[in-house]
């Protein structure tokens, strides 16, 4: 902790240093540094359990911690051409190791077995922009993204390592659990099974087309090389991934909103659900991972909406589905999805730094992977060894609260989940959570 107060000084004395250059000329700004830091507290009370398994959420009281902390620096290396590098570090678990439920509640935490804090690369890439228009606006300064003057049209290039989720399905009030949903189906759509290491991130190019209103993203990446596995197939010949996403911004009555439709393929070394099934019997529950070959695939769709009602609210919506017979391989195991949610900023009360949200998720399988499951069958993620199936809900209700003139946040949130990991034997889960949140 000693040396992130200290690099949060360092970070606030350069940008004190710099951030007069940006200010007096915007094209002139060659690079700069931000930092953040968030730190989740959550508790569980017990809840009914009347059996378990291996990968259920613990009936019992529990209480778990998270600490992420993120370097962002960006330097331009020539003319609309910059390179960003985030060293990260990460400590902490979800509680019951992140397992037990598709909605897990804490997305700063994943599934990584050791949650001492490690030190890793979480991103390095570099992103070039060709013009495609004279006419440009300010692109203001902040975390990736070095301050400039941005060609309204244009083709942009990234290439490196980075989170799909960084490009792709950013609803603009339910993206991020740092500062606004905690929940990983309400903070992403969850059948996207977006390619990504066990920390949520991977190799990738991506190409983004940016028109008047309209904007078109093409993205190639890495699979990791076993589900929900830390290393990355880098042999695109035998594992890979595809995603598309048009993205159209629109107005109602002069209120802004944007819908977006994506869809992705997936290819790799994955397990057959039915195969599974198939190839168990009366003394063996099915394995999935014995299914595994080459060239299976996993394909699905999402569709996300916002939409400015006036001032201080906002509304948004996703769907999700995919095909659901091969296993989850990245991301959470959920094959269908319907999220509706608000938004209401502070400024209704005088706190416009303030933000409270509420939001409804509903996940589902497909038929193979409900099958599965219900023959004791364990995924990466979820596995009761029973299952009597029902709809997984989550509802989750936050404030975040600036309470200074300084970029910290204080949150308050609650999430009740019905039905945890499909099981309407177990549940209802209530979970409690603080989150003090810095950015620099």
């Amino acid at each position: 902790m000693r040396f992130f107060c200290a690099l949060s000084i360092l970070t606030f004395s350069l940008k004190s240093t710099f951030g007069q250059v940006a200010n007096d000329s915007l094209q002139s700004k060659s690079f700069n540094l931000h930092f953040q830091t968030t730190y989740i507290y959550q508790y569980k009370p017990a809840f009914n359990s009347p059996y378990s398994g291996l990968n259920s959420l613990k009936g019992t009281e529990e209480t778990e911690n998270s600490l992420t902390s993120t370097l962002f620096l960006g330097i331009r290396l020539w003319k609309n051409c910059e390179v960003y590098i985030n060293p990260e570090i990460a400590g902490g678990s979800g509680l019951s190791g992140a397992f037990g439920l598709a909605a897990s509640t804490n997305g700063e935490t994943y599934r990584v077995g050791d949650p001492a804090p490690t030190l890793y690369l979480a991103r390095g890439y570099i992103r070039q922009t060709i013009g495609l228009s004279t006419e440009k606006r300010n692109e203001d300064d902040g975390a990736n993204q070095v301050g400039c003057l941005m060609p309204k049209k244009y083709i942009q290039f990234l290439i490196g390592k980075f989170s799909l989720a960084d490009v792709l399905d950013n609803n603009l009030y339910s993206n991020s659990p740092r500062t606004q949903f905690m929940n990983w189906t309400i903070m992403n759509n969850g059948a996207w099974d977006y390619a990504a290491n066990v920390r949520g991130y991977t190799y990738s190019f991506t190409t983004i087309v940016q028109l008047e209103n309209i904007a078109y993203k093409l993205s190639v990446a890495t699979l990791p090389l076993v589900a929900n596995g830390a290393d990355l197939n880098t042999n695109l010949g035998n594992a890979y991934s595809l995603n598309a996403e048009v993205d159209k911004a629109y107005k109602i009555h002069e209120k802004s909103g944007n819908i977006r439709i994506l869809g992705y393929y997936n290819n790799a070394n994955m397990g057959s659900y039915e195969q599974a099934i198939a190839n168990s019997d009366n003394e063996h529950i099915p394995d999935v991972i014995s299914t595994r070959k080459i060239s299976r695939d996993k394909f699905g769709f999402g569709i996300s909406a916002d939409q400015q009602i006036n001032n201080v609210i906002g509304l948004f919506a996703r769907i999700g589905w995919n095909n659901g017979a091969s296993e989850t391989w990245c991301y959470t195991e959920a094959d269908r999805t319907i999220l509706g949610g608000i938004m209401i900023n502070g400024k209704g009360w005088k706190r416009k730094d303030d933000n409270l949200g509420m939001a409804v998720v509903v996940n589902g399988l497909s038929t193979d992977h409900r099958n599965y499951l219900a023959d004791g069958g364990l995924g990466f993620e979820i596995g009761d060894g029973k299952l009597n199936y029902g709809y997984e809900n989550a509802t989750e209700l936050y404030y975040s609260y600036k309470p200074v003139s300084y970029p910290i946040w204080i949150s308050g949130d609650y999430q009740f989940i019905v039905n945890p990991g499909y099981n309407k034997d177990r549940g209802p889960v209530h979970v409690f959570s603080i989150r003090i949140h810095v950015e620099l």
